[in-house]
């Protein structure tokens, strides 16, 4: 077991199957020491989980379990094309699109559940650049979607 999925465990955690893409696209994309993933959505046991809009359906603490649980899938992705987490050399950059009531404005707060585990579980390489912006709407009426670039050894 990698250091990164033995933290994972150590959180009361586990990565999920990957995903299976819903349309015509891959979930992962590596060029040279970059891999770039799809946007994933939060899916649990097979089922899309959390949908609805932040600031009318549900709380920035349930948001924020939502794009945690995103992260999840999202890490389940990249272990797939990758082999071993631990290969992580730096999350460079995630962009987090929040289904959102108009007037909601914490769309940062809800991604702080992705971003706070990407730092628990890879440290310092997990810090990031990112993007959280909301959204009319997202595919399936999710709460959360997710995209994501790393630097691969």
């Amino acid at each position: 077991m990698s250091t990164a999925e033995q933290r994972l465990k150590d959180l009361g955690l586990a990565l999920p199957p990957p995903q299976t893409p819903v349309a015509n696209y891959v979930r992962a994309v590596r060029t040279g020491t970059l891999v770039f993933l799809a946007g994933h959505l939060p899916v649990e046991h097979d089922k899309i989980v959390y949908q609805g809009k932040l600031g009318r359906d549900m709380d920035v603490e349930t948001g924020y379990r939502a794009a945690r649980l995103v992260m999840l899938n999202c890490l389940a992705s990249l272990k797939e094309a990758i082999g071993d987490l631990d290969r992580v050399q730096r999350v460079v950059k995630l962009l987090g699109m929040v289904n959102s009531a108009p007037d909601f404005t914490e769309q940062p707060q809800v991604m702080n559940g992705a971003s706070d585990l990407l730092v628990q579980v890879f440290g310092e390489r997990g810090r990031h650049a990112r993007s959280a912006v909301g959204m009319a709407g997202l595919p399936s009426g999710v709460a959360v979607e997710i995209e994501m670039i790393v630097e691969v050894e």
